[in-house]
């Protein structure tokens, strides 16, 4: 599984011209699937990431979690994290997991931060989505968890 985390004055996600998601201070993550992936990375992903201590504390210092300072969690699937660029100019993404493997494993990881976090906004799941942020730093960090 990989994430794109990117720390957020507020963001927020429409389908089809409708709000489906919206936070305040919080993480943006972009979650992506492959078809190896297992619910033990999603359990070891989530945990990474929720404990991620990167808002500052009163000296400016990245040192408080999301749960230290309150904050909301907006999470979207993205298969394309999974794009092989290598060949040609035409991105292939046969190592992202398709359908119901993928949708179950988004919606398992959106469960486990549900457990630790009050507010968890989604996007919906294979829908064409626009999301729009304000990047906090900007703060932004990529993580792949392999097993």
């Amino acid at each position: 599984m990989k994430i794109v985390v990117q720390r957020v004055r507020e963001a927020a996600v429409e389908v089809e011209g409708r709000t489906v998601g919206r936070i305040g201070r919080g993480f943006l993550v972009l979650l992506g699937v492959s078809q190896t992936d297992t619910r033990q990375q999603a359990d070891k992903l989530a945990k990474k990431m929720l404990g991620l201590r990167i808002f500052p504390d009163a000296e400016g210092k990245t040192n408080l979690s999301l749960a230290d300072v309150g904050g909301q969690l907006l999470v979207v699937s993205q298969f394309t994290l999974y794009a092989d660029c290598r060949k040609g100019y035409r991105p292939s993404f046969v190592q992202a997991a398709g359908g119901r493997q993928a949708e179950d494993l988004y919606e398992y990881f959106v469960g486990l931060c549900r457990e630790a976090c009050p507010v968890v906004e989604t996007g919906v799941f294979g829908a064409h989505m626009e999301v729009s942020l304000v990047n906090d730093g900007p703060f932004t960090i990529v993580w792949e968890e392999n097993g």
